[in-house]
């Protein structure tokens, strides 16, 4: 029988994760021995749903930042409603776009069958978003590990801690310190719209009624996005490198190439102009910061010691 688990053994792993676990600090090493392949069999199932499809590296990404925003780093985002609760799957920020839920499932049944009962939701989430970065050529940052999976979920705190791509420059930077980021980091975050794609419905406001925008560019938008319908039909977040995980969203910006409206805010004469010509012209400090930011925002309220659990199926409670 395969089981392992935090008493297994007393190796520095071991104790690492019991220190995790009474402090609340992630350790990277958490699984070291508990289930040392858990990071290699996450890794290649991201590597070859990537290939598969070039697209889930971006929505793997995604799906962390929309679970730690609400409410922590916890898996929330992934339970299917229950009679005691509404889910945050089916949030306006949610509900048809929010994408990779199979690609969880299929790493979490390989890693259960190796070290069943160790190895939570959450954190395959967070290193999934970290291997799917690495995977689209972007950086590679330490994530700390032994997070907790919740055993409840809530729409409504889905709906009010997301923050919309239809947000002015001040909603943003109001969103993102309401959850400990500064200015700066919310502009390294907002580097993630170098990969992925969003809906029409979602920039054709920006298409149609905004003057910043560039005029070619809108035009070729207006071809995918009529005025009426076409709701879902999608356009690359970063037209010029629409996969590749780099700096060319901000260059975009500088060029009133921003798909979104939150987007082109960050280059709008406000106070962020100054950080988003920084990082056009900088990869490595993007790189740098955008990394940085990734483990702070892992970091966001963690479920440890005996809170929460570690969930058999990351759609439903144990």
């Amino acid at each position: 029988m395969a089981f392992h688990s935090c008493a297994h053994s007393f190796s520095f792993s071991i104790l690492f994760c019991m220190f995790a676990m009474v402090t609340s600090q992630l350790t990277s090493v958490c699984y070291q021995s508990t289930c040392p392949q858990a990071l290699s069999i996450i890794r290649s199932s991201v590597i070859s749903a990537v290939a598969k499809e070039h697209r889930m590296g971006a929505s793997l990404l995604r799906l962390h930042f929309h679970d730690c925003f609400v409410n922590g780093c916890d898996a929330s985002v992934l339970l299917d409603d229950t009679s005691s609760f509404t889910g945050e799957k089916s949030a306006g920020a949610n509900v048809n776009s929010l994408r990779g839920f199979e690609v969880i499932d299929d790493i979490k049944t390989k890693v259960e069958a190796v070290c069943p009962g160790v190895v939570s939701c959450a954190d395959i989430v967070a290193v999934a978003a970290r291997d799917s970065v690495v995977a689209l050529g972007g950086p590679s940052w330490n994530v700390g590990l032994g997070r907790r999976d919740s055993t409840t979920a809530s729409k409504d705190a889905a709906t009010k801690d997301i923050p919309s791509p239809l947000m002015d420059l001040s909603a943003l930077i109001s969103a993102f310190a309401n959850k400990g980021f500064n200015t700066k980091e919310m502009v390294a975050l907002a580097g993630a719209h170098t990969t992925g794609l969003a809906r029409c419905q979602l920039f054709r406001g920006r298409v149609y009624n905004e003057t910043s925008i560039e005029s070619n560019f809108a035009t070729s938008l207006k071809s995918n996005c009529p005025s009426t319908g076409g709701d879902t039909n999608l356009s690359p977040l970063d037209v010029t490198t629409s996969v590749q995980f780099d700096n060319a969203y901000f260059k975009n910006l500088i060029n009133q190439k921003g798909l979104l409206h939150s987007d082109q805010q960050l280059f709008s004469g406000g106070s962020t102009d100054s950080q988003v010509t920084s990082y056009s012209n900088d990869p490595s400090a993007f790189y740098a910061d955008f990394a940085s930011a990734m483990v702070k925002m892992g970091n966001l309220s963690p479920l440890t010691g005996n809170s929460g659990q570690i969930r058999t199926n990351c759609r439903k409670v144990n």
